[in-house]
Order: structure tokens, then C-alpha cells, then sequence
């Protein structure tokens, strides 16, 4: 049975939550790679909605990422943590933005794959952002990672269509 660090049930919560449901916790190895999972069915959720309802619940999901993070790495007293992975999976569905994963699966992957590089390569301006203390400093370098993979998987997906795939 897993443990959750904090002392009061909101902080356990916002752990449990901002941990990947935990999955951050569990992982020894690539704990923001796999507490990135939940993300995915999010995401398939959302391709099935309107666009101004994917936009609406990404800025949403964004916002809501920066306190349950910044709870987070004080419960767990480092620094962006690396356990802390809901910066990855509430972001993950703004890379899919507008795509249609459900028509097309093999988008799924590539933009999982295409979401992890751009936020571990953490292109400009984003590395430099990670500076910024609590929440915000988790949050703000993973959406300006997901902004490029969102416009790198709108490369792929726009190669795919006019190559045949």
C-alpha cells in the first residue's frame, strides 16, 4: 500500500494527485516519463471535445498544476522534485491540442514521445524559467516545452497527411 507524505488530507491529496496518482512515488526510474500515463487518457478525452473546450481545459488543468505542485514540493521538501510529475501529465494534453488522436492512434506515440524530448530538452525560453520558485517554476517551463511539442506534433501530423499516412 502506498504512503503518502503530509500531515493533513489535503496535502496527502495534493501529492497523491501531483505525484501522477501516485505513480511519481513508485517509480525509480523516469518517475516524470511514467507519471505522465495519466495524461494520455486525458488527452484522449479531450480530442473528442469542441476546441474551445480542449483550450478551456488545458488552461484550466494548467492553472490548477500550480498549486497542487507547489504543495507538493513543500510536502516532499525538494525543489522540483522529480516525483513531481503533474506539471507532465495535466500539460501533456495541450501537445495534442486540436489533433485527432482517436481517428488516427498512431498519433498517441509520436506525441507522447515528441512531449517527453521537448521537456526534457527544455528549449529556450523554458529552461531559463525553471528558476522561478514554488509551483510556478515547476509549471511555467513544462507549458512553454508543451507549446513546442504542440506545434511539432501539428508538424508531424500536417507531414502525415500530405505523405499519405
Amino acid at each position: 500500500m502506498l504512503t503518502l507524505p503530509g500531515n493533513t488530507p489535503g496535502q496527502k491529496a495534493a501529492v497523491f494527485l501531483a505525484t501522477g496518482f501516485g505513480l511519481g512515488l513508485v517509480t525509480p526510474v523516469a518517475p516524470g516519463t511514467v507519471g505522465s500515463l495519466p495524461g494520455v487518457a486525458l488527452a484522449l478525452w479531450l480530442t473528442a471535445q469542441h476546441l474551445p473546450l480542449q483550450l478551456l481545459a488545458c488552461a484550466g488543468l494548467t492553472l490548477l498544476a500550480i498549486p497542487l505542485c507547489g504543495t507538493a514540493e513543500r510536502v516532499l521538501g525538494k525543489k522540483d522534485d522529480g516525483r513531481i510529475c503533474a506539471d507532465e501529465w495535466m500539460l501533456f494534453p495541450l501537445c495534442t491540442v486540436g489533433l485527432p488522436l482517436l481517428q488516427h492512434l498512431w498519433l498517441i506515440p509520436v506525441c507522447f514521445v515528441v512531449a517527453r524530448v521537448c521537456d526534457i530538452v527544455k528549449p529556450p525560453p523554458a529552461h531559463g524559467l525553471q528558476r522561478l520558485t514554488g509551483g510556478l517554476g515547476i509549471v511555467i517551463d513544462d507549458f512553454v516545452a508543451s507549446l513546442y511539442a504542440l506545434a511539432l506534433n501539428h508538424a508531424v501530423w500536417w507531414a502525415a497527411t500530405r505523405l499519405g499516412a
